[in-house]
């Protein structure tokens, strides 16, 4: 009888230790670069990006829109050093390539920044085809206050290249949140990657031209978390104070006031998006820039019924084109109206009476 109880409380602590789902995720290499693309539906963004990784030297770099906007995060030195590469226009010139700086201090230091999330307290949840990979899927749950994060990680396992053996290679990376006090989802982003590779990486990658000047970008470097190093707020574990100072600074600003915690709240998240969308166009180099305005946290619907009546299809009594015959071949590539100084002062959209004069998902524009 002994012998029987022995057996079954064996086979139950067998059935325990296979039941239980694997906890922590592999662990990424300390070194290594991956291409990818950025997607934020909620934004209607699909940002490319090439991201270079050496914890060793703590050094990175992430590029966007292949190298339209560079981004280095430089940790080697005293408190570390974020710069940003990008083509800037103004009313003197075009398309200036133009390198800006911010210091770290002893309260924010700057540190390299990963695109990967580390994987601790997630499990095993599975496995799942995404990308048209066989891959395992790990997920974690987290509660904050009203919040529910869900995030999820598939990685599929290949040879390491030292034949010693296997190393993880992600395929995709997705937070879902849902907001219980608004009764919905709040944010949604994924990073698909493509490209993995943990060879060493060459020290020129984290070089500056030594032709090109670095000015000095006033205040702290977690200030400028959108524009320096956007990636910071998708990977965790995230950065999230800059959305808090920057939403601060919008209501300050514009005098917004809500009627309640639960309209406050909404209008954050709008923000959210709106700010996320502003600083994904200005880096894609669009030949004009968008700022924040007083709609930031207005949606579609708001934004819609302040821009008037709707385009009826027929006639409007207005003057045709003057002008036949027209000579493209003689037409420059590009024009530039502000170094004419033939571009009006930014307006606000209720000022806009027709629908057609502007795309329904621009919130903001400068």
């Amino acid at each position: 009888m002994r012998g029987v109880v022995v057996a079954s409380l064996l086979a139950q602590a067998l059935i325990s230790v296979f039941a239980s789902p694997k906890v922590g995720g592999p662990v990424w290499s300390q070194t290594y670069s991956v291409k990818g693309i950025l997607h934020i539906p909620y934004a209607e963004i699909d940002e490319p990006f090439y991201a270079w990784f050496d914890a060793p030297s703590k050094q990175s770099r992430i590029d966007y829109y292949g190298d339209m906007v560079k981004t280095y995060q430089l940790g080697g030195h005293g408190y570390g050093t974020s710069i940003k590469i990008a083509p800037v226009t103004t009313e003197e010139e075009q398309n200036t390539r133009t390198c800006l700086q911010v210091n770290g201090t002893a309260d924010n230091k700057i540190l390299p920044q990963t695109v990967l999330p580390q994987l601790i307290n997630f499990e095993c949840i599975g496995q799942e085809t995404v990308n048209g990979l066989e891959t395992e899927k790990w997920g974690l749950t987290e509660t904050v206050g009203e919040k529910e994060n869900k995030y999820t990680m598939w990685i599929i396992y290949k040879d390491n290249p030292d034949g010693i053996g296997k190393i993880a290679v992600p395929v995709r990376y997705e937070m879902k949140g849902f907001n219980s006090l608004l009764g919905s989802h709040y944010d949604h982003y994924y990073l698909d990657y493509d490209s993995y590779n943990i060879d060493d990486i060459p020290g020129k990658i984290f070089q500056i031209d030594s032709n090109m000047t670095c000015s000095a970008f006033p205040g702290p470097g977690n200030k400028h978390i959108y524009t320096f190093n956007p990636m910071a707020e998708f990977v965790k574990p995230e950065t999230t104070g800059h959305l808090d100072f920057e939403f601060d600074k919008f209501m300050r600003k514009h005098s917004k006031q809500y009627e309640g915690q639960t309209e406050h709240m909404l209008r954050k998240e709008i923000f959210r998006q709106n700010i996320r969308l502003i600083h994904a166009v200005n880096r894609q180099n669009k030949g004009y820039s968008l700022a924040v305005n007083h709609l930031a946290d207005k949606t579609p619907e708001e934004l819609e019924a302040l821009r008037g009546k709707q385009y009826s299809g027929v006639y409007n009594g207005g003057e045709p084109f003057p002008y036949k015959n027209v000579n493209r071949a003689n037409l420059p590539p590009q024009f530039d109206w502000r170094i004419y100084g033939a571009v009006t002062p930014v307006k606000g959209n209720q000022q806009i009476r027709s629908k057609s004069q502007l795309p329904t998902h621009v919130y903001c524009y400068g």
